[in-house]
């Protein structure tokens, strides 16, 4: 499923095609994705100028003055702007039209993504609750020292809990354990504050890092220009199970951890 830097990386390379266009008209060609899409999206979406496209988390936002659609790319989705006249193909199943006669195109082969509708002045209910975005100010490490205290689950499990912070996923908090030291495998109440500043610092460097970067290489992501990410070639730890430790030769090691297969080194990560 495509990251937080993916999804950035979506929304930095649509935003300049989509803000201050207006809205001409909306095709589904089928009525759900992972859920139904509500008929507000096809109802009062057209007219509408494209105030913003914003990111939370994994979703994009294109905000109007009435409401926002909210979209998320699920495991194989991908947006395109492409010219109004571009044939049809299997699996294209949103249109946007703007004014300027071009699209934004939701393409989904699985179909976990989803295309729903968040009313102006609401937060949609996948929003609620959500932790602060790991780039902002309010992600540190006091902030992670005083959420994981009493907490026995592992630090990875900890670190990717959407409520704590949004955004990191499997790649980026196996990398990011591995550039602050820790293992994953550590009770999260059982870190200091200052490894967790440590942390905090690696997952903000490797999350920058990885949007410049164009995000990681996945099965099915593809950038919003046709082209792959390029971060994937200098992964450290994720899904280099039974090969040597770039940093200290030994082999690294792999356990799962919430359901998630999660590599580290043993030597490296205490």
């Amino acid at each position: 499923m495509p990251e937080l830097p993916e999804v950035e990386t979506t929304r930095r390379g649509l935003a300049p095609h989509l803000e201050g266009r207006r809205v001409h008209g909306v095709i589904l060609r089928r009525p759900d994705l992972r859920w139904p899409i509500p008929d507000e999206i096809g109802a009062l979406l057209p007219g509408q100028a494209i105030e913003g496209v914003r990111r939370r988390a994994k979703y994009l936002l294109l905000d109007t003055a009435i409401g926002s659609a909210l979209l998320h790319l699920g495991m194989s989705g991908s947006l395109r702007v492409l010219p109004g006249d571009t044939p049809v193909r299997a699996h294209d199943h949103v249109d946007i039209s703007l004014d300027n006669g071009r699209l934004l195109r939701f393409n989904d082969p699985r179909r976990f993504g989803s295309l729903l509708w968040q009313p102006a002045g609401e937060t949609h209910e996948l929003l609620a609750g959500l932790g602060p975005e790991p780039l902002e100010e309010a992600f540190n490490g006091d902030y992670l020292f005083q959420r994981s205290r009493g907490r026995k689950a592992p630090v990875k499990t900890f670190l990717m809990d959407q409520g704590i912070v949004v955004g990191v996923g499997n790649i980026y908090a196996a990398e990011s354990l591995f550039m602050a030291g820790i293992n994953p495998l550590r009770e999260a109440g059982k870190i200091s504050r200052e490894r967790y500043q440590r942390l905090a610092d690696a997952v903000k460097q490797i999350l920058a890092y990885a949007i410049t970067r164009g995000g990681t290489t996945l099965r099915d992501f593809i950038n919003p220009d046709g082209a792959p990410g390029y971060f994937e070639q200098e992964l450290l730890v994720y899904g280099r199970e039974g090969e040597p430790c770039r940093q200290c030769g030994r082999l690294l090691r792999h356990a799962t951890i919430g359901q998630r297969a999660s590599v580290w080194c043993s030597h490296c990560q205490r």
